[in-house]
């Protein structure tokens, strides 16, 4: 469905508005059959309702949603629809009808139906856990890379940026010029995770009269601790109340693999794009961190790379 095209920065709200009105039209849909003598039972409207929500994260969001974010939002749509079912006694007897009518074997056809799941679910859950726990011998047949190769440009919101002469517009001085000796020498000391030392007051990004580069690290703050700090984590360690959800975890930039060997530029362009769509030789960076382009604007980009360096104490690298 990449004909309907998605809002630059109201992708979140437009897949709620979406999804809210396609199940208003089924409400009315189902409503207006039951006025007819014909309504979907209960049972089958909710099993129809939480396919179509996963049908719809998986074909109508671009670019495409790893598995393990639409098994986090298909769990979360399950629970609404149980809460849904189970709104009153009468509308939890509807729905678990059909299942005691199987488990009781009340006609010829349940009774099959339930010979068949006693069958095929032992099967396929011991193919699944043999699968699972089988070990595998085969060696890699992709080429694996420190980091993914980045393009000689990328294009974020409409403007195109060449990211071996592209510069970071906030890491200025107070004259408002790029100056990277006065942005060094105001990184902050830091030691496990943990800010420990300042160089004084013009140094506090939380001082209210903080001014230029300072300023721009407060901003570039509350926007991670808005947005980025549920996977990366309040130490920027890359372990964030959800990280243990994903498979790769979230990176830890206070690693010096990871922001510290790269250049500005090319962290602008794994946080504008996100973790999705990579070359296999880049699988190790593939994550199901969303295309920020999408929810940020692109000085907003800026700021949060700018606090992510402030924070862990490390600079970026430079092409000469």
């Amino acid at each position: 469905m990449t004909w309907l095209k998605l809002v630059e920065g109201y992708m979140p709200m437009q897949m709620i508005a979406e999804l809210t009105l396609c199940i208003l039209f089924f409400a009315a849909l189902n409503y207006m059959l039951k006025k007819a003598g014909m309504g979907i039972p209960k049972f089958w409207a909710g099993i129809g309702v939480w396919v179509f929500i996963q049908l719809y994260l998986k074909y109508r969001i671009y670019p495409p949603l790893p598995f393990s974010i639409r098994a986090i939002y298909g769990t979360v749509s399950l629970c609404g629809i149980f809460m849904w079912v189970s709104g009153s006694q009468a509308e939890w007897e509807e729905f678990r009808r059909p299942i005691l009518d199987v488990l009781d074997g009340k006609t010829p056809l349940h009774r099959a139906v339930r010979a068949v799941l006693l069958v095929a679910l032992p099967i396929g859950l011991g193919a699944f856990a043999f699968n699972s726990f089988k070990p595998s011998f085969e060696e890699p047949i992709e080429l694996r890379t420190v980091h993914p190769a980045p393009p000689a440009t990328t294009k974020v919101h409409g403007k195109t940026y060449v990211l071996q002469v592209a510069q970071n517009p906030y890491r200025v001085n107070k004259e408002g010029k790029y100056d990277q000796e006065y942005t060094n020498a105001h990184i902050t000391e830091q030691a496990m995770g943990r800010l420990m030392k300042s160089l004084g007051p013009e140094d506090n990004p939380w001082n209210p009269n903080a001014e230029g580069y300072i300023k721009y690290v407060r901003e570039g703050g509350e926007i991670f601790f808005q947005n980025c700090h549920f996977c990366h984590g309040d130490n920027l360690n890359g372990r964030g109340l959800w990280a243990y959800a994903f498979n790769p975890i979230p990176a830890n930039f206070t690693d010096a693999g990871t922001i510290a060997q790269l250049q500005e530029t090319f962290v602008f362009w794994r946080v504008a794009k996100g973790g999705i769509g990579l070359p296999g030789e880049g699988f190790p960076w593939a994550s199901v961190m969303p295309p920020w382009e999408q929810h940020l604007t692109v000085d907003e980009i800026w700021k949060v790379i700018m606090f992510e360096y402030w924070h862990t104490g490390y600079y970026p690298r430079t092409w000469d």
